[in-house]
Protein backbone atom coordinates (compact mmCIF):
# COMPACT_ATOMS: atom_id res chain seq x y z
CA UNK A 1 0.00 0.00 0.00
CA UNK A 2 1.38 3.42 -1.00
CA UNK A 3 1.84 6.21 1.49
CA UNK A 4 -1.01 8.28 -0.02
CA UNK A 5 -3.40 5.32 0.08
CA UNK A 6 -2.46 4.59 3.70
CA UNK A 7 -3.03 8.25 4.61
CA UNK A 8 -6.44 8.26 2.88
CA UNK A 9 -7.42 5.06 4.71
CA UNK A 10 -6.38 6.52 8.05
CA UNK A 11 -8.24 9.82 7.45
CA UNK A 12 -11.41 8.25 6.04
CA UNK A 13 -13.24 7.78 9.39
CA UNK A 14 -12.35 11.34 10.40
CA UNK A 15 -13.56 12.81 7.10
CA UNK A 16 -16.74 10.71 7.00
CA UNK A 17 -17.68 11.86 10.51
CA UNK A 18 -17.90 15.45 9.22
CA UNK A 19 -19.07 15.60 5.60
CA UNK A 20 -21.25 12.81 4.11
CA UNK A 21 -19.36 13.31 0.85
CA UNK A 22 -16.55 11.12 2.22
CA UNK A 23 -18.80 8.35 3.56
CA UNK A 24 -18.04 6.02 0.62
CA UNK A 25 -14.37 6.82 0.35
CA UNK A 26 -12.34 9.34 -1.63
CA UNK A 27 -12.42 8.80 -5.38
CA UNK A 28 -12.08 10.88 -8.53
CA UNK A 29 -15.66 12.16 -8.32
CA UNK A 30 -15.19 13.24 -4.71
CA UNK A 31 -11.93 14.96 -5.59
CA UNK A 32 -13.62 16.87 -8.44
CA UNK A 33 -16.50 17.96 -6.18
CA UNK A 34 -14.04 19.26 -3.58
CA UNK A 35 -12.08 21.09 -6.28
CA UNK A 36 -15.27 22.69 -7.62
CA UNK A 37 -16.25 23.74 -4.08
CA UNK A 38 -12.86 25.43 -3.60
CA UNK A 39 -13.15 27.34 -6.89
CA UNK A 40 -16.74 28.38 -6.20
CA UNK A 41 -15.98 29.61 -2.66
CA UNK A 42 -12.92 31.54 -3.86
CA UNK A 43 -14.85 33.15 -6.73
CA UNK A 44 -17.79 33.94 -4.45
CA UNK A 45 -15.48 35.65 -1.95
CA UNK A 46 -13.87 37.75 -4.68
CA UNK A 47 -17.25 38.88 -5.97
CA UNK A 48 -18.44 39.47 -2.38
CA UNK A 49 -15.44 41.73 -1.70
CA UNK A 50 -16.17 43.74 -4.84
CA UNK A 51 -19.82 44.14 -3.85
CA UNK A 52 -18.87 44.93 -0.24
CA UNK A 53 -16.68 47.85 -1.30
CA UNK A 54 -19.49 49.19 -3.49
CA UNK A 55 -22.01 48.65 -0.68
CA UNK A 56 -19.85 50.52 1.84
CA UNK A 57 -19.31 53.48 -0.47
CA UNK A 58 -23.01 53.69 -1.32
CA UNK A 59 -24.23 53.39 2.28
CA UNK A 60 -21.79 56.00 3.59
CA UNK A 61 -22.65 58.37 0.73
CA UNK A 62 -26.35 58.02 1.55
CA UNK A 63 -25.67 58.71 5.23
CA UNK A 64 -23.68 61.83 4.26
CA UNK A 65 -26.18 63.05 1.60
CA UNK A 66 -23.85 62.26 -1.30
CA UNK A 67 -24.35 60.23 -4.47
CA UNK A 68 -21.44 57.79 -4.29
CA UNK A 69 -20.17 55.73 -7.24
CA UNK A 70 -22.60 55.93 -10.17
CA UNK A 71 -20.50 56.03 -13.35
CA UNK A 72 -18.98 52.57 -13.94
CA UNK A 73 -21.74 50.07 -14.65
CA UNK A 74 -25.35 50.12 -13.44
CA UNK A 75 -25.61 51.94 -10.08
CA UNK A 76 -21.79 52.12 -10.05
CA UNK A 77 -21.45 48.36 -9.45
CA UNK A 78 -18.33 48.10 -11.63
CA UNK A 79 -16.47 50.95 -9.90
CA UNK A 80 -14.54 48.53 -7.68
CA UNK A 81 -13.55 46.45 -10.71
CA UNK A 82 -12.34 49.61 -12.47
CA UNK A 83 -10.29 50.60 -9.41
CA UNK A 84 -8.76 47.11 -9.23
CA UNK A 85 -7.76 47.20 -12.91
CA UNK A 86 -6.23 50.65 -12.41
CA UNK A 87 -4.17 49.46 -9.44
CA UNK A 88 -3.09 46.32 -11.31
CA UNK A 89 -1.44 48.41 -14.06
CA UNK A 90 0.16 50.97 -11.75
CA UNK A 91 3.92 50.95 -11.25
CA UNK A 92 5.08 48.55 -8.51
CA UNK A 93 7.52 50.38 -6.24
CA UNK A 94 10.15 48.73 -4.03
CA UNK A 95 11.94 50.89 -1.40
CA UNK A 96 15.75 50.79 -1.43
CA UNK A 97 15.99 49.81 2.25
CA UNK A 98 13.25 47.19 2.13
CA UNK A 99 13.72 43.47 2.65
CA UNK A 100 12.73 42.42 -0.88
CA UNK A 101 11.48 38.89 -0.18
CA UNK A 102 9.49 39.70 2.97
CA UNK A 103 8.16 42.92 1.44
CA UNK A 104 6.67 40.96 -1.47
CA UNK A 105 5.45 38.08 0.71
CA UNK A 106 3.58 40.13 3.35
CA UNK A 107 0.42 40.96 1.31
CA UNK A 108 -0.22 37.28 0.65
CA UNK A 109 0.17 36.45 4.35
CA UNK A 110 -2.75 38.78 5.09
CA UNK A 111 -5.15 37.48 2.43
CA UNK A 112 -4.61 33.72 2.76
CA UNK A 113 -5.80 33.42 6.42
CA UNK A 114 -9.00 35.34 5.56
CA UNK A 115 -9.86 32.85 2.82
CA UNK A 116 -8.92 29.80 4.90
CA UNK A 117 -11.03 30.97 7.85
CA UNK A 118 -14.08 31.18 5.59
CA UNK A 119 -13.53 27.57 4.51
CA UNK A 120 -15.06 26.17 7.73
CA UNK A 121 -18.19 28.38 7.67
CA UNK A 122 -21.43 26.47 6.91
CA UNK A 123 -23.27 28.36 4.17
CA UNK A 124 -26.26 26.03 3.81
CA UNK A 125 -27.56 22.53 4.42
CA UNK A 126 -26.91 19.31 2.49
CA UNK A 127 -27.22 19.02 -1.31
CA UNK A 128 -27.26 15.91 -3.52
CA UNK A 129 -25.74 16.12 -7.01
CA UNK A 130 -25.07 13.06 -9.18
CA UNK A 131 -25.79 10.67 -6.28
CA UNK A 132 -23.24 12.45 -4.10
CA UNK A 133 -24.55 14.16 -0.95
CA UNK A 134 -22.35 16.89 0.50
CA UNK A 135 -22.60 19.90 2.80
CA UNK A 136 -22.57 23.46 1.52
CA UNK A 137 -19.36 24.04 3.40
CA UNK A 138 -15.84 23.79 2.06
CA UNK A 139 -14.51 21.84 5.04
CA UNK A 140 -15.90 20.63 8.36
CA UNK A 141 -12.95 19.60 10.53
CA UNK A 142 -13.73 18.38 14.07
CA UNK A 143 -11.59 21.22 15.43
CA UNK A 144 -13.07 23.99 13.27
CA UNK A 145 -13.17 26.55 16.10
CA UNK A 146 -9.48 26.06 16.82
CA UNK A 147 -8.78 26.50 13.11
CA UNK A 148 -10.66 29.82 13.15
CA UNK A 149 -8.64 31.06 16.12
CA UNK A 150 -5.40 29.99 14.45
CA UNK A 151 -6.23 31.83 11.21
CA UNK A 152 -7.26 35.01 13.05
CA UNK A 153 -3.94 34.92 14.94
CA UNK A 154 -1.81 34.31 11.85
CA UNK A 155 -3.28 37.29 9.98
CA UNK A 156 -1.25 39.73 12.10
CA UNK A 157 2.03 38.33 10.73
CA UNK A 158 1.37 39.80 7.29
CA UNK A 159 0.77 43.29 8.72
CA UNK A 160 3.74 43.05 11.07
CA UNK A 161 6.12 41.87 8.35
CA UNK A 162 4.82 44.51 5.91
CA UNK A 163 5.73 47.31 8.31
CA UNK A 164 9.05 45.80 9.35
CA UNK A 165 10.23 44.99 5.82
CA UNK A 166 9.46 48.47 4.45
CA UNK A 167 12.60 49.97 6.01
CA UNK A 168 10.66 53.03 7.18
CA UNK A 169 9.67 54.28 10.62
CA UNK A 170 5.98 55.04 10.06
CA UNK A 171 5.11 51.61 8.61
CA UNK A 172 7.02 50.00 11.49
CA UNK A 173 5.02 51.99 14.04
CA UNK A 174 1.81 50.96 12.30
CA UNK A 175 2.77 47.27 12.34
CA UNK A 176 3.72 47.43 16.05
CA UNK A 177 0.33 48.97 16.75
CA UNK A 178 -1.30 46.15 14.80
CA UNK A 179 0.43 43.44 16.80
CA UNK A 180 -0.40 45.09 20.15
CA UNK A 181 -4.02 45.67 19.11
CA UNK A 182 -4.60 42.13 17.88
CA UNK A 183 -2.98 40.54 20.94
CA UNK A 184 -5.14 42.72 23.21
CA UNK A 185 -8.41 41.75 21.57
CA UNK A 186 -7.51 38.15 20.65
CA UNK A 187 -7.73 37.16 24.33
CA UNK A 188 -11.30 38.44 24.73
CA UNK A 189 -12.30 36.96 21.39
CA UNK A 190 -10.85 33.57 22.31
CA UNK A 191 -12.72 33.44 25.63
CA UNK A 192 -16.06 34.15 23.95
CA UNK A 193 -15.39 31.35 21.47
CA UNK A 194 -14.63 29.04 24.40
CA UNK A 195 -18.06 29.91 25.84
CA UNK A 196 -19.69 28.83 22.56
CA UNK A 197 -17.76 25.55 22.63
CA UNK A 198 -18.79 24.95 26.26
CA UNK A 199 -22.50 25.54 25.67
CA UNK A 200 -22.66 23.43 22.48
CA UNK A 201 -20.20 20.71 23.49
CA UNK A 202 -18.35 20.67 20.16
CA UNK A 203 -15.54 22.39 18.27
CA UNK A 204 -17.12 21.72 14.86
CA UNK A 205 -18.80 24.70 13.21
CA UNK A 206 -21.44 22.42 11.68
CA UNK A 207 -22.25 20.94 15.10
CA UNK A 208 -22.53 24.46 16.54
CA UNK A 209 -25.07 25.37 13.84
CA UNK A 210 -27.03 22.15 14.41
CA UNK A 211 -27.18 22.85 18.18
CA UNK A 212 -28.90 26.18 17.42
CA UNK A 213 -31.36 24.87 14.81
CA UNK A 214 -34.20 23.71 17.07
CA UNK A 215 -35.69 27.07 18.06
CA UNK A 216 -34.94 30.78 17.90
CA UNK A 217 -34.20 30.86 21.63
CA UNK A 218 -31.58 28.15 21.10
CA UNK A 219 -29.34 30.63 19.32
CA UNK A 220 -26.16 31.11 21.31
CA UNK A 221 -26.67 34.87 21.50
CA UNK A 222 -29.62 34.17 23.85
CA UNK A 223 -28.27 31.06 25.57
CA UNK A 224 -25.10 32.89 26.60
CA UNK A 225 -26.84 36.08 27.67
CA UNK A 226 -25.99 38.56 24.84
CA UNK A 227 -22.84 39.87 26.62
CA UNK A 228 -20.44 37.33 25.00
CA UNK A 229 -21.79 38.29 21.58
CA UNK A 230 -21.17 42.00 22.30
CA UNK A 231 -17.61 41.24 23.47
CA UNK A 232 -17.02 39.08 20.40
CA UNK A 233 -18.31 41.74 18.02
CA UNK A 234 -16.20 44.53 19.54
CA UNK A 235 -13.16 42.21 19.38
CA UNK A 236 -13.66 41.34 15.70
CA UNK A 237 -14.09 45.02 14.80
CA UNK A 238 -10.71 45.64 16.43
CA UNK A 239 -9.23 42.48 14.84
CA UNK A 240 -10.20 43.61 11.36
CA UNK A 241 -8.79 47.13 11.94
CA UNK A 242 -12.14 48.68 11.10
CA UNK A 243 -13.22 52.09 12.45
CA UNK A 244 -13.30 53.18 15.21
CA UNK A 245 -10.33 50.84 15.84
CA UNK A 246 -8.32 51.64 12.68
CA UNK A 247 -5.31 53.06 14.52
CA UNK A 248 -3.02 50.79 12.50
CA UNK A 249 -3.44 53.10 9.52
CA UNK A 250 -4.17 56.42 11.25
CA UNK A 251 -3.42 58.91 8.48
CA UNK A 252 -3.00 61.90 10.81
CA UNK A 253 -0.34 60.09 12.85
CA UNK A 254 1.32 57.45 10.65
CA UNK A 255 0.93 58.81 7.08
CA UNK A 256 -0.72 55.59 5.88
CA UNK A 257 0.30 53.01 8.46
CA UNK A 258 1.91 49.69 7.68
CA UNK A 259 1.21 49.92 3.90
CA UNK A 260 2.70 53.41 3.37
CA UNK A 261 5.47 52.10 1.09
CA UNK A 262 3.23 49.78 -0.96
CA UNK A 263 1.77 50.52 -4.38
CA UNK A 264 0.07 48.81 -7.30
CA UNK A 265 -1.46 45.36 -6.83
CA UNK A 266 0.30 44.71 -3.50
CA UNK A 267 -1.36 47.81 -2.07
CA UNK A 268 -4.71 46.51 -3.35
CA UNK A 269 -4.11 43.09 -1.74
CA UNK A 270 -4.05 44.62 1.75
CA UNK A 271 -7.47 46.19 1.24
CA UNK A 272 -8.73 43.02 -0.41
CA UNK A 273 -7.69 41.17 2.75
CA UNK A 274 -9.33 43.79 5.00
CA UNK A 275 -12.70 43.56 3.27
CA UNK A 276 -12.46 39.78 2.99
CA UNK A 277 -11.76 39.64 6.73
CA UNK A 278 -14.85 41.79 7.32
CA UNK A 279 -17.01 39.37 5.33
CA UNK A 280 -15.43 36.33 6.98
CA UNK A 281 -15.87 37.68 10.51
CA UNK A 282 -19.49 38.62 9.81
CA UNK A 283 -20.11 35.06 8.59
CA UNK A 284 -18.38 33.63 11.67
CA UNK A 285 -20.52 35.82 13.95
CA UNK A 286 -23.65 34.48 12.26
CA UNK A 287 -22.35 30.92 12.62
CA UNK A 288 -21.40 31.12 16.29
CA UNK A 289 -24.27 33.21 17.69
CA UNK A 290 -27.17 33.43 15.24
CA UNK A 291 -27.74 29.91 14.00
CA UNK A 292 -25.80 30.16 10.74
CA UNK A 293 -28.10 29.22 7.85
CA UNK A 294 -30.91 28.29 10.22
CA UNK A 295 -34.31 29.88 9.56
CA UNK A 296 -37.90 29.21 8.49
CA UNK A 297 -38.35 27.16 5.30
CA UNK A 298 -41.60 27.71 3.38
CA UNK A 299 -43.00 24.54 1.84
CA UNK A 300 -42.24 25.37 -1.77
CA UNK A 301 -41.20 22.36 -3.92
CA UNK A 302 -37.54 22.11 -4.95
CA UNK A 303 -36.46 25.15 -2.90
CA UNK A 304 -35.67 23.58 0.49
CA UNK A 305 -31.93 23.69 -0.23
CA UNK A 306 -32.11 27.40 -1.16
CA UNK A 307 -33.68 28.88 1.99
CA UNK A 308 -30.72 28.19 4.33
CA UNK A 309 -28.42 30.00 1.87
CA UNK A 310 -30.78 32.99 1.75
CA UNK A 311 -31.04 33.16 5.55
CA UNK A 312 -27.26 33.00 5.86
CA UNK A 313 -26.82 35.82 3.32
CA UNK A 314 -29.44 38.02 5.00
CA UNK A 315 -27.85 37.64 8.45
CA UNK A 316 -24.36 38.28 7.08
CA UNK A 317 -25.47 41.40 5.20
CA UNK A 318 -27.00 42.78 8.41
CA UNK A 319 -23.60 42.59 10.15
CA UNK A 320 -21.83 44.04 7.12
CA UNK A 321 -24.21 46.99 7.33
CA UNK A 322 -23.36 47.40 11.02
CA UNK A 323 -19.64 47.50 10.11
CA UNK A 324 -20.34 50.28 7.60
CA UNK A 325 -22.62 52.10 10.05
CA UNK A 326 -19.87 52.14 12.69
CA UNK A 327 -17.43 53.57 10.17
CA UNK A 328 -19.80 56.38 9.24
CA UNK A 329 -20.93 57.21 12.78
CA UNK A 330 -17.99 56.87 15.18
CA UNK A 331 -14.71 58.80 15.37
CA UNK A 332 -11.41 57.00 15.74
CA UNK A 333 -10.39 56.13 19.31
CA UNK A 334 -7.13 57.26 20.84
CA UNK A 335 -4.55 54.54 21.34
CA UNK A 336 -4.77 54.67 25.15
CA UNK A 337 -8.57 54.29 24.92
CA UNK A 338 -8.09 51.30 22.63
CA UNK A 339 -5.75 49.54 25.06
CA UNK A 340 -7.88 50.41 28.11
CA UNK A 341 -10.98 48.98 26.47
CA UNK A 342 -9.19 45.75 25.61
CA UNK A 343 -7.24 45.07 28.80
CA UNK A 344 -9.30 46.80 31.50
CA UNK A 345 -12.82 46.15 30.22
CA UNK A 346 -13.22 43.33 27.72
CA UNK A 347 -10.70 40.81 29.10
CA UNK A 348 -11.93 40.93 32.76
CA UNK A 349 -15.57 40.89 31.61
CA UNK A 350 -15.06 37.95 29.24
CA UNK A 351 -13.09 36.00 31.85
CA UNK A 352 -15.77 36.52 34.50
CA UNK A 353 -18.57 35.58 32.11
CA UNK A 354 -16.64 32.47 31.05
CA UNK A 355 -16.47 31.35 34.70
CA UNK A 356 -20.21 31.89 35.09
CA UNK A 357 -21.02 29.93 31.91
CA UNK A 358 -18.72 27.09 32.97
CA UNK A 359 -20.40 27.02 36.40
CA UNK A 360 -23.89 26.72 34.92
CA UNK A 361 -22.71 24.00 32.52
CA UNK A 362 -21.51 21.96 35.53
CA UNK A 363 -24.47 22.65 37.83
CA UNK A 364 -26.99 25.39 38.56
CA UNK A 365 -25.72 26.03 42.10
CA UNK A 366 -22.16 26.22 40.83
CA UNK A 367 -23.33 28.88 38.40
CA UNK A 368 -25.06 30.88 41.12
CA UNK A 369 -22.02 30.72 43.40
CA UNK A 370 -19.63 31.73 40.64
CA UNK A 371 -21.96 34.57 39.61
CA UNK A 372 -21.78 36.04 43.11
CA UNK A 373 -18.00 35.62 43.22
CA UNK A 374 -17.58 37.23 39.79
CA UNK A 375 -19.75 40.22 40.77
CA UNK A 376 -17.70 40.77 43.96
CA UNK A 377 -14.38 40.42 42.13
CA UNK A 378 -15.63 42.69 39.36
CA UNK A 379 -16.47 45.37 41.91
CA UNK A 380 -13.01 45.11 43.47
CA UNK A 381 -11.32 45.30 40.08
CA UNK A 382 -13.38 48.31 39.03
CA UNK A 383 -12.57 50.04 42.34
CA UNK A 384 -8.85 49.33 41.96
CA UNK A 385 -8.86 50.73 38.41
CA UNK A 386 -10.59 53.93 39.57
CA UNK A 387 -8.17 54.43 42.49
CA UNK A 388 -5.20 53.82 40.17
CA UNK A 389 -6.50 56.33 37.63
CA UNK A 390 -7.05 58.95 40.35
CA UNK A 391 -3.53 58.48 41.75
CA UNK A 392 -2.03 58.65 38.27
CA UNK A 393 -3.81 61.94 37.64
CA UNK A 394 -2.55 63.40 40.94
CA UNK A 395 1.06 62.44 40.22
CA UNK A 396 1.10 63.56 36.60
CA UNK A 397 3.08 66.65 35.70
CA UNK A 398 1.26 67.17 32.43
CA UNK A 399 -2.57 67.02 32.28
CA UNK A 400 -4.05 63.67 31.23
CA UNK A 401 -4.71 63.10 27.55
CA UNK A 402 -8.03 64.65 26.58
CA UNK A 403 -8.16 67.11 29.53
CA UNK A 404 -7.71 70.74 28.61
CA UNK A 405 -5.00 72.63 30.50
CA UNK A 406 -7.31 75.46 31.53
CA UNK A 407 -9.89 72.98 32.88
CA UNK A 408 -7.27 71.63 35.26
CA UNK A 409 -6.07 75.12 36.17
CA UNK A 410 -9.58 76.24 36.96
CA UNK A 411 -9.92 73.61 39.66
CA UNK A 412 -6.54 74.01 41.37
CA UNK A 413 -4.45 76.86 42.78
CA UNK A 414 -0.80 77.55 42.17
CA UNK A 415 0.18 75.21 45.00
CA UNK A 416 -1.78 72.33 43.42
CA UNK A 417 -4.59 72.44 46.03
CA UNK A 418 -8.21 72.87 45.03
CA UNK A 419 -9.36 76.47 45.03
CA UNK A 420 -12.23 77.50 47.23
CA UNK A 421 -15.25 78.97 45.50
CA UNK A 422 -15.46 82.74 45.51
CA UNK A 423 -17.37 83.99 48.53
CA UNK A 424 -16.75 80.86 50.58
CA UNK A 425 -14.63 82.76 53.17
CA UNK A 426 -15.92 85.52 55.41
CA UNK A 427 -15.29 89.18 54.89
CA UNK A 428 -16.44 91.37 52.08
CA UNK A 429 -16.46 88.30 49.72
Amino acid sequence: MSASAALATALHPLLAAGDPLYAKGVGLAVFLIVLIKVVVVFAALMVAVMLMIWFERKVISDMQSRIGPNRAGPFGLLQTLADGIKLFFKEDLLPDRADRFVFKLAPYLTIIPAFLAFAVVPIGGEVTIAHHTFELQLADPPMGILFLLAMSSIAVYGIMLAGWSSGSKYPLLGSVRASAQMISYEAALGMTVVMVALITGSLSTRSIVVAQSFHLWQWNVFRLGVVPFLIFFVAIVAETNRPPFDLVEAESELVGGFHTEYSSIRFALFFLAEFMNTITMSAITVTLFFGGPDGPKPHIPHTQWLWPILWFLVKTIVFLFIFVWLRAALPRLRYDQLMDLGWKRLIPLSLGWLLVVAGFVVDGWWGVGLSVAVVLCGGLIARSFSIGAAREEERSILPPVGLRVWERAAGAGTDGRAREPRGARGGDG
